[in-house]
């Protein structure tokens, strides 16, 4: 609207005479459109096949809000998990993880050194009654050269509900003296409800923060190894 009332304000009829038509100079001024470059598939040199978890290169975490002041970040540490690998055909992978809900851990401290269990137990958790968190893959859906959202059934706190995991293959490594399997690498991300679930103690009322948010965002970290047969391992590491 500025350059327009600039432009009124200024022509005279012999500005006009020998300026350039306005289509012209907007032309002018429009950069050259610059394609951005398509981002490469990682690397990868693993084997397809059954893979098995990483436990010690594997992290789940979740935060939720907190108060609306933060998101409080936790984590689970007891995990495993199973996946078929295929490379040349991502949609027909699959793969299924179990978690222990007693292996939550926080950062709190004060007065309250229990905390972890408190969330463990019956108000929240309650690991007692149910004691795995599973998640089994039933869809594949690839979105790119290295990522696809994996949407499976996730049993919380006695409930099953689909949810859907946006992933991201970061890369394989073949077979090596240091690591006799093949390794493969993901990062995943998504969100449920935690009430869809029956989790619903300290969710605030409606129109407050006061209490401990609905929604939970989790965070997936995992690399995978190929199982090995019994002898393998030694004929793959190097000559002393």
């Amino acid at each position: 609207m500025k350059h327009a009332l600039w432009i009124t304000a200024l022509t005279t009829v012999s500005l006009a005479a020998c300026s350039p038509p306005a289509a012209e100079k907007a032309e002018k001024a429009q950069p050259a459109a610059v394609a951005t470059p398509a981002k490469p598939a990682p690397a990868n040199e693993a084997l397809p096949g059954a893979y098995k978890l990483d436990e010690n290169h594997a992290s789940v975490t979740f935060r939720v809000n907190h108060l609306g002041m933060s998101r409080y970040t936790a984590r689970f540490t007891d995990i495993a998990a199973d996946l078929q690998f295929d490379p040349a055909n991502p949609a027909a992978m699959s793969v299924s993880a179990t978690i222990d809900p007693r292996s939550i851990e926080t950062d709190f401290h004060g007065d309250k050194p229990d905390f972890d269990a408190e969330l463990a137990g019956p108000s929240w958790l309650d690991a007692a009654k149910f004691p795995k968190i599973t998640f089994k893959s039933t869809k594949v859906d690839v979105t790119g050269p290295a990522t696809a959202n994996v949407t499976g059934d996730l049993t919380l706190h006695g409930v099953t509900r689909p949810v859907t995991l946006e992933t991201t293959f970061n890369g394989g490594s073949k077979p090596s003296g240091m690591d006799p399997g093949s390794r493969i690498g993901f990062s995943a991300h998504g969100s449920l409800k935690r009430s869809e679930f029956g989790v619903s103690y300290g969710i605030p009322p409606a129109g407050s923060n006061f209490g401990v948010g609905d929604e939970v965002e989790f965070f997936i970290e995992a690399e995978f190894t190929q199982p090995v047969a019994a002898g393998t391992a030694a004929a793959a590491a190097p000559a002393q």
